[in-house]
């Protein structure tokens, strides 16, 4: 029997709003009903941006749709997610913030080999709006020379 093809959910702004200057792979705080969501692939991480609460690391304004057989203990579907890191990670991410106009952003939400959930964050400066241009012209040119073969 063949294993079910787990949804991605993938930030498709975040390449053309920002710069994405380094990822890192990190694992997320979640309740039962959280993860059967996810797995029908209930989920946006468009909204989504990550923030420091004390020493952690937190996601934030990501929207899970409560799961429908799960009534009784359905989740809020836009919460505080903890993310896991290591802690060298967490201070390499604290130092990273310090510097102007840089922040923290989930890029991809998926299902692991093992069947846990991870997130992909990336550090990311913003661009301006000839920086999208010139994204906007890359990507047409990328799409002619498509169409030419």
């Amino acid at each position: 029997m063949a294993a079910p093809v787990m949804p991605e959910i993938k930030n498709r702004r975040a390449a053309f709003e920002y710069f994405l200057l380094e990822s890192f792979e990190c694992g997320i705080v979640l309740v039962g009903s959280e993860v059967k969501s996810l797995r029908q692939g209930q989920a946006s991480i468009a909204e989504a941006f990550c923030a420091f609460i004390g020493e952690e690391l937190f996601l934030r304004n990501m929207t899970i749709q409560p799961y429908d057989k799960a009534k009784n203990f359905a989740h809020e579907p836009v919460r505080d997610r903890k993310l896991l890191l290591h802690r060298k990670e967490l201070k390499k991410l604290q130092r990273k913030l310090k510097d102007q106009g840089v922040t923290i952003i989930p890029v991809r939400a998926f299902f692991a080999g093992n069947g846990m959930v991870k997130v992909e964050i990336a550090v990311a400066k913003g661009k301006k709006t000839y920086d999208k241009r010139e994204s906007l012209k890359a990507k047409d040119v990328k799409r002619d020379l498509e169409r030419m073969r």
